[in-house]
């Protein structure tokens, strides 16, 4: 009987011993786990991802570009030699604020472009996104309407960003100083898309006069109202 009793004890003891190692194990490689799992993740967080350019702002010095043209031509700021500066507006085919722009900007490039500012329009889409963006399609809407001046296709959609550019429409009026393309106006083409007879502000308009008078632009920077660019 007193043998019994010191097996059984032996064997309790044995089976708490067991019970332990494994207890403490198990603890040991949860920590492991949770300090693996942190280390991972403070890795992932320490590697940041390259800051994209915000775009321009109002006296920067934006870049040429060399986009093509709805005639086929290959279109750069630099083929109109004799132009003071640049309406360069941001737009496409089927944003209905686009379309509401669209006998608009045709009426600023014949006010302007003989006053030394042209209107040089750039899609920005993606035509995967929108199929009535597509180049072909840019043929026909141009042609539709009439269109006075270059109409360029972002291939890649590589010059919106570097602009900045957020909405269709949106504009940049350039000046040409000292061989360069300065930044004077960002923004909206006027304060009302739905009804061209009731614009109360007409910010571009004002913006290329002031700068035909060497006049300062009393508002350089607005907010561009209309569909975002997709990508």
């Amino acid at each position: 009987m007193k043998t019994l009793k010191i097996l059984t004890t032996v064997a309790i003891f044995g089976l708490a011993v067991v019970i332990g190692v494994m207890a403490y194990t198990n603890v040991e490689n949860t920590e492991s786990e949770s300090f693996s799992d942190q280390e991972s993740s403070t890795n992932t967080t320490a590697i940041k991802p390259p800051v994209k350019s915000k775009g321009y702002d109002i006296g920067d010095i934006a870049t040429d570009f060399r986009l093509k043209n709805i005639d086929d031509s290959m279109v750069s700021l630099r083929d109109f030699p004799d132009a003071d500066g640049y309406i360069v507006i941001f737009t496409c085919n089927h944003c209905p604020y686009s379309v509401a722009y669209e006998d608009r900007i045709i009426a600023l490039d014949k006010e302007f472009k003989t006053q030394g500012y042209p209107v040089i329009a750039i899609n920005p889409n993606n035509p995967e996104s929108y199929a009535e963006d597509s180049f072909e399609n840019m043929k026909k809407r141009a042609g539709e309407k009439g269109f006075t001046f270059p109409y360029l296709f972002d291939a890649g959609q590589k010059i919106y960003p570097q602009y900045g550019a957020t909405k269709t429409p949106h504009v940049y009026l350039l000046k040409k100083e000292e061989g360069n393309n300065v930044v004077k106006y960002i923004g909206a083409i006027d304060d009302n898309h739905k009804d061209a007879n009731a614009i109360k502000n007409d910010y571009l308009r004002d913006a290329v006069n002031a700068l035909i008078a060497n006049e300062p632009i009393k508002q350089t920077k607005t907010v561009a109202i209309g569909c975002s660019i997709k990508a």
